[in-house]
C-alpha cells in the first residue's frame, strides 16, 4: 500500500568517477570529488549542490487547519495514533501570564521555617541523657531522616549544630541508632563529608565518645572512605555496639527510649542470640534467678536517697560530708580559677575507686586530687541520688520555664516551687549548691564558666523525669530555670523560710 503522503527521489546517474556532471542549481565549477576525497564532506565544506527532489504535495495542498478541539488522525502503514489538539482557552491557561512571567521564571526559594518544623517533628536528633561522669548524651536516629530528595543541606546541617551547640561546648557523647534508615535517606559520601568539615572545633574536640549501634556494611564503608581523611584522635573515639543492653551499660543508663525500628531489630537479634546460646545466667548455674540485692552500709553517700544520707551521715544543715568537702576543696582561690572547671570530666576509673572508697565509709583526702575528678566527683553525687535534688514533682513545672513570660511571673513560680514545695532538706542543699556555684561565677573571667555554662553542666544533674528520657525540647526550659536562679539567687533567698541554725557556712 501507498503511504498518504509520498517523496519521490531521483536516482543520480551513473557517472564514471572525476567527471564533472551538471545538476540543477549548481555552479559549473564546484570542486571535484576523486577517490583520494572524503565522500562525506564536512559540512562546513563548500557544497552547495542538492538532489533534485521531487514532492507529491496534493494532500497538504488541500488539507485545512484543525479546529481547535478536533481530532487529527494519521493514517499509515507503520503508525496510526490519534491525537488531541487542546482548546484555545487550555492553549492560554498553560502559558505564562503576561503580568507575572518573571515571577514565574523564578527559582522557588526552599521554605526555611518549614523545613525546620518538619526536622523538629521528625525528631531524629534527641538529648536521651547524661553517662556514668556526667556527660550529655545525644542520639541521632537514622530512621528518622529525611529522604535524600527533600534535604536541603545547608539547613539540615544548621539545624544539627544548632540543636548541638549548648552541649558541644563541654564533654559530650553521640550515639548514633543506623538500623531502619531507607535507602532514599541514604546521604551521599560527599554530604558527609560537607558536613563534617562544617563542624567547627569544639564538635571534634569535645566529643568524648561517638557509639554506632547496630552498625551495617554501609557504616563500614563510609569509615573506610573517612578513615585515611580524619585525625586519629577522632577515630579512637568510635565504638561499635551490637545491643541496646551493650549500650546501656556502656554509659550507665537504667532505661533507653528507642524508635520501634531500632527496637524491634534490637529484639530480633537478642532472640537470635538466646536461641543459639541459651538465657542469660543459665550456662553460669543461675537457673534463671536473679543475683540478691547486696546490702547497702549505713556509710554510704552515692546512689542512697538524700534522707537515708542525713538519718546516718554527720550531715551539718543537711548537707552530705562528701558534698561539703568537695565544696571546701573547689573553693579555694587557686582551683576556683580553673578553666573549665565543671565542664571537663575527671578519670572515671578513679573517681569510682574514690566512690567506693567513700560508701565504704573510708576517709579520703581531696587536696592531693585533680581539680576535674572532685568536679566529677559533686556531679556524681547529684547523678546517683535516688531521686533527683529538685524532685520528681517539680519535674513538669520546670520544664514550662519558658511559657512564663514576664520577669514578674518567674520570679513569683521560681520563688513558689523552691520555697513552698521542695522538702527541707532538698532546699537546704540546693541553696548551698546554688551559693557554691556563684562564687564560680565570680571567677568567669578565669574558668570561664557562666551561669548559662554551669546551667547546661548542672541542669541534667538536678532534675530528670521518672519514667522516660529527657528530650531536647524539655532541656532548654531546664537549663535556663537553673540559669535564672543562678543569676538570681540573691533575690530567691532574700528571705529564708527555714528557722533553724544554718551553720558556720552560712
Amino acid at each position: 500500500m501507498e503511504p498518504s503522503t509520498t517523496a519521490i527521489i531521483d536516482q543520480p546517474p551513473q557517472v564514471p568517477k572525476g567527471l564533472p556532471i551538471k545538476l540543477p542549481g549548481v555552479p559549473m565549477n564546484p570542486p571535484l570529488i576523486d577517490s583520494t576525497e572524503d565522500p562525506h564532506p564536512s559540512l562546513s565544506d563548500w557544497h552547495d549542490y542538492e538532489p533534485n527532489l521531487e514532492f507529491d504535495d496534493t494532500e497538504l495542498s488541500q488539507t485545512a487547519v484543525p479546529e481547535p478541539g478536533a481530532t487529527i488522525v494519521f493514517d499509515d502503514t507503520s503508525y496510526a495514533a490519534e491525537f488531541e489538539v487542546p482548546s484555545a482557552d487550555e492553549i492560554i491557561a498553560t502559558t505564562l501570564e503576561a503580568d507575572n512571567y518573571e515571577e514565574q521564571l523564578k527559582m522557588v526559594e526552599p521554605d526555611e521555617n518549614a523545613i525546620r518544623k518538619d526536622f523538629k517533628r521528625r525528631k531524629f536528633i534527641e538529648f536521651i541523657g547524661t553517662d556514668k561522669q556526667g556527660q550529655p548524651i545525644i542520639a541521632i536516629y537514622a530512621c528518622r531522616l529525611p529522604e535524600r530528595k527533600d534535604l536541603n543541606s545547608n539547613i539540615f546541617i544548621d539545624f544539627i549544630i544548632k540543636s548541638m551547640e549548648e552541649f558541644v561546648q563541654n564533654d559530650y557523647i553521640l550515639a548514633y541508632f543506623h538500623q531502619g534508615m531507607k535507602d532514599n535517606s541514604k546521604p551521599a559520601l560527599q554530604f558527609l563529608w560537607n558536613s563534617y568539615k562544617e563542624l567547627d572545633r569544639s564538635f571534634k574536640k569535645n566529643l568524648k565518645k561517638l557509639y554506632v549501634v547496630h552498625p551495617t556494611t554501609f557504616i563500614r564503608m563510609v569509615w573506610f572512605f573517612f578513615k585515611p581523611i580524619i585525625s586519629e584522635k577522632f577515630k579512637s573515639k568510635l565504638i561499635y555496639t551490637s545491643s541496646l543492653d551493650e549500650l546501656k551499660q556502656s554509659l550507665g543508663l537504667n532505661t533507653l527510649k528507642v524508635p520501634d525500628p531500632v527496637k524491634e531489630f534490637d529484639e530480633k537479634i537478642n532472640n537470635g542470640t538466646r536461641q543459639r546460646y541459651g538465657p542469660p545466667g543459665k550456662a553460669s548455674g543461675h537457673h534463671g534467678s536473679s543475683p540478691s540485692t547486696p546490702t547497702v552500709p549505713k556509710t554510704a553517700q552515692f546512689g542512697v536517697s538524700l534522707r537515708f544520707i542525713i538519718e546516718n551521715s554527720a550531715c551539718l544543715n543537711c548537707i552530705p560530708p562528701i558534698v561539703r568537702k568537695c565544696v571546701d576543696h573547689l573553693s579555694l582561690p587557686d582551683v576556683v580559677e580553673t578553666e573549665g572547671i565543671f565542664r571537663r570530666t575527671g578519670n572515671y576509673t578513679h573517681i569510682k575507686e574514690l566512690r567506693a572508697k567513700i560508701n565504704a565509709g573510708e576517709e579520703v583526702q581531696l587536696a592531693n586530687e585533680d581539680t576535674h575528678v572532685t568536679a566529677s566527683l559533686l556531679k556524681t553525687f547529684l547523678r546517683e541520688l535516688e531521686e533527683p535534688l529538685l524532685t520528681y514533682e517539680l519535674y513538669d513545672d520546670i520544664t514550662q520555664f519558658s511559657e512564663w513570660k514576664t520577669e514578674e511571673q518567674r520570679s513569683r513560680n521560681v520563688k513558689q516551687l523552691l520555697r513552698e514545695r521542695l522538702p527541707e532538706e532538698n532546699y537546704e542543699l540546693f541553696k548551698y549548691i546554688v551559693e557554691f556555684l556563684g562564687k564560680i561565677m565570680e571567677r568567669k573571667d578565669f574558668n570561664k564558666m557562666t551561669s548559662s555554662n554551669l546551667a547546661i553542666v548542672f541542669g541534667p544533674n538536678l532534675i530528670w523525669p521518672k519514667q522516660e528520657q529527657m528530650s531536647l525540647d524539655e532541656i532548654a526550659p531546664i537549663n535556663a530555670f537553673i540559669d535564672y536562679v543562678l543569676q538570681h539567687q540573691d533575690d530567691i533567698y532574700f528571705v529564708d523560710i527555714n528557722k533553724k541554725d544554718r551553720g558556720t557556712y552560712d
